[in-house]
């Protein structure tokens, strides 16, 4: 598929013990053919989960506070007041006020004029001068005007010293039993009525450090925190412990250099502002919010922190994100919910939603590939049923089953499925196009309620063949099994009557559904065969094993004659970079899966395993959980399950796909160990690009979709479950319901309207 993927470029914890399927009773189930040390679970432990809320706002915001409850936000043109969703003036404040701050007990406004007071629910004005910063100390409440400080009396301002600093103060903090003032480039102590310290040599001097160097002498906000003093400048942070000095930059992890403001998190974590957005600090780790799913503006002036919820105020508005414990359980029951709540299931199966600027709403995409995506979700509730034992898991399982094998009836051509299938009049986007831009073919259903895409890929076959075998293992009972097994046979015999083509209603080969020698003999073919030879190998393989047909034995030994297990080795093509496409992983690995789990003959396998690894190691810098815990399942080895929990935990709840950029970002660099052959750097978590399916890019810098798609969960849901279930992730550390469960989901309003079409036809 190198040419397939040059045209859709442009267009479009630990190892465990490995079961390899033997056929029994007509299912794949578990046959141990070689031992593996059981994996290292990571416990599904409760961790804080980000929830974003904008609020846009036409003046720009230069400063935050939270007093007894109330979020107080300061502009140019006076004082706002957070009332539920919305920014309302408060009357009592109507000239600019530049700064926000809390001491114990107060709250204060610093702006035009002077400094302000808030006793009794009212504002007080304590001084008419041009104050710039506030702090509790122990000399009490501190005030920095001009080159000087002051202490609040009640009388208003009273001196703290005659004397003078030798720059304008910017900035006041309490640290260490000390006062540090700031001003632009400069930090020196206050002790005695004295500014500035003395050094070795008795010069006087208001250099606060002996050792090391600002990263910039254009220094912005002070800030104590525990036995540090952190400054933010233009080129990161300066950190000052003791009287040493030293940076914090993007060599050291710090997404974005230009920093404006810093503030203290709710457990001793530090929140930094910056020109592109807000950087949360946290145990050695930098989570970055910017673009459009987090705040309403980039530039990041002042940050509140009251509990557990965080307030940016920016040039376009309040960004909120709020912190709720959760387990990766409740995530799960959380996008299980949002399948309904959203309207993101049809028919038996599941869809991205887009939003339709005429209707002004978000409506359901049948796509070009609704089958193949259908069936992670599938797989998902498979393994979850697995892991359960719940009923609904199974039903949602079997309902999808019989949902492609629809796709497969509805066609009239014995073997051969449709793309998707589209109710005629229905409200939501009809697929104008198929894969790699060409024309979309749409075809009516025999009893004409329907229209059925055509042209159909490989994309599909990989992945109902995929699901397919891992619901006759852990799921399916009864007629299922027999009905499973036939339809898996007659794509098989399809694929077998045609000479490894998928011939459409038209007599003539798919554009993505060759696998024949001929066709290897091409450019394309040449370049794709590796590919394809692991996916037609695997259909094959499945279908002798499940059914035990020696016309499918022969079938796999013919092409084993052809020579296709050599092509293998070279199912990742890793030249052109921009050739590279993780729709085609996608593909691969769904299809691995049964062949490596399948294939007894020892030298086929040892062939199999060395174009599988070579495969996975070029995708193992972007901890895709799903590749990984594929990967562990298949081989035993370390899947680096740790990094796949944290790539769980980071999918926001909110799955619309905003709008993204990091490649201006200071931390672009390969972590050590790691191959990136596509052109990237490094992988970026979902809180910072968008939720996604497994066939896309972890490692994309720029990209989404400003807020106009809702991508279904089922991916993540496929991980999560598949990690359960091979004992990658451990069943969660607490009994309570409420950090297992949702009520609701969030903005469910939103969703598409349920689907009203004629209900889908029973199958035989």
């Amino acid at each position: 598929m190198g040419i397939r993927s040059l045209l859709s470029c442009l267009s479009r914890p630990g190892p465990l013990a490995v079961a390899f399927a033997g056929f029994v009773g007509g299912a794949l189930h578990a046959g141990i053919v070689g031992t593996h040390p059981a994996p290292r679970a990571v416990p599904d432990e409760i961790y804080l989960q980000e929830i974003g809320r904008k609020i846009a706002h036409a003046d720009p915001l230069t400063s935050v506070a939270v007093h007894q409850g109330s979020v107080f936000v300061g502009t140019s043109k006076g004082l706002l007041r957070l009332d539920g969703r919305k920014l309302v003036p408060d009357p009592a404040l109507t000239g600019a006020v530049q700064r926000l701050v809390v001491t114990p007990g107060s709250l204060w406004a610093i702006g035009s004029p002077g400094l302000h007071r808030l006793v009794d629910g009212g504002w007080k004005t304590v001084s008419t001068a041009a104050v710039t910063d506030v702090c509790q100390a122990r000399e009490g409440v501190v005030v920095a005007a001009g080159n000087q400080l002051w202490r609040v009396s009640a009388l208003g301002l009273e001196l703290l010293s005659t004397n003078r600093a030798r720059f304008p103060i910017t900035r006041v903090v309490s640290h260490q039993e000390t006062l540090f003032i700031h001003g632009r480039g400069r930090l020196a102590p206050y002790a005695a009525g004295v500014f500035g310290g003395v050094d070795a040599y008795t010069w006087p001097s208001d250099q606060a450090w002996d050792w090391g160097n600002l990263p910039s002498s254009n220094t912005r906000d002070l800030l104590s925190q525990g036995p540090a003093l952190y400054l933010a400048t233009d080129r990161g942070l300066g950190v000052l412990r003791g009287m040493s000095m030293q940076s914090v930059r993007g060599e050291q992890g710090l997404p974005f250099e230009d920093t404006l403001c810093l503030a203290t998190g709710f457990t001793n974590d530090l929140w930094v502002g910056t020109t592109r957005g807000a950087i949360r600090s946290v145990n050695g780790r930098f989570d970055y919010f910017a673009g459009q799913r987090w705040i309403p503006g980039e530039r990041v002036h002042a940050i509140a922190v009251d509990e557990r919820t965080v307030y940016l105020a920016t040039d376009a508005g309040l960004g909120i994100i709020r912190y709720e414990p959760y387990t990766l359980a409740k995530k799960a029951a959380y996008y299980d919910r949002h399948l309904e709540e959203w309207g993101q299931k049809r028919l038996g199966f599941v869809h991205k939603l887009e939003w339709d600027a005429k209707l002004r709403e978000y409506v359901r995409e049948v796509s070009d590939n609704d089958g193949g995506y259908s069936g992670n979700y599938l797989a998902a509730q498979v393994y979850r049923y697995g892991v359960t034992r719940d009923p609904a898991a199974r039903r949602e399982a079997t309902n999808t089953v019989h949902a492609i094998r629809w796709l497969e009836a509805m066609t009239g051509i014995p073997g051969f499925p449709a793309r998707s299938v589209w109710a005629k009049g229905e409200r939501g986007h009809q697929a104008g196009h198929g894969s790699g831009n060409y024309a979309a073919e749409w075809h009516d259903t025999a009893d004409g309620k329907f229209e059925w895409k055509g042209d159909t890929s490989s994309d599909e076959l990989c992945s109902h063949f995929y699901a397919l075998s891992l619901f006759l293992d852990l799921a399916a009972e009864g007629d299922e099994i027999a009905q499973t097994k036939t339809h898996i046979a007659r794509v098989a015999d399809h694929l077998i009557r045609n000479r490894w083509k998928l011939i459409d209603r038209d007599g003539k080969p798919t554009r993505w559904g060759r696998w024949d020698p001929d066709y290897f003999l091409t450019d394309e073919g040449k370049y794709d065969r590796g590919l394809q030879a692991v996916e037609l190998l695997s259909f094959v393989k499945t279908a002798e094993v499940l059914t035990g047909e020696p016309r499918f034995a022969a079938a796999y030994g013919e092409l084993v004659a052809l020579g296709y297990p050599g092509y293998t080795l070279r199912a990742r093509n890793t030249f052109p970079p921009e050739s590279i496409l993780h729709f085609l992983d996608e593909l691969a690995f769904w299809s691995h899966w049964n062949l490596l789990r399948l294939e007894q003959d020892p030298e086929l396998r040892a062939l199999y395993r060395r174009g599988y690894e070579r495969s996975y190691e070029a995708v193992r810098a972007e901890q895709n959980p799903w590749f990984n815990y594929l990967y562990g399942a298949l081989t035993g080895n370390d899947a680096e399950p740790v990094r796949s929990v944290e790539h769980l935990r980071g999918w926001p709840l909110d799955l619309r796909v905003w709008s993204y950029q990091n490649s201006h970002r200071a931390d672009l660099r390969t972590p050590p160990g790691y191959a990136a052959l596509k052109g990237g750097t490094r992988t970026f978590p979902p809180r910072e690009t968008e939720p996604l399916r497994w066939d896309r890019w972890l490692m994309q810098a720029d990209g989404g979709a400003g807020g106009n798609d809702v991508v279904e969960p089922g991916a993540w849901l496929l991980a999560y479950w598949m990690g359960r279930y091979h004992g990658f992730i451990a069943a969660p550390t607490t009994t309570d319901p409420s950090l297992l469960t949702v009520d609701q989901t969030y903005d469910r309003e939103l969703g598409a309207r349920p689907y009203e079409g004629p209900p889908r036809p029973a199958v035989n």
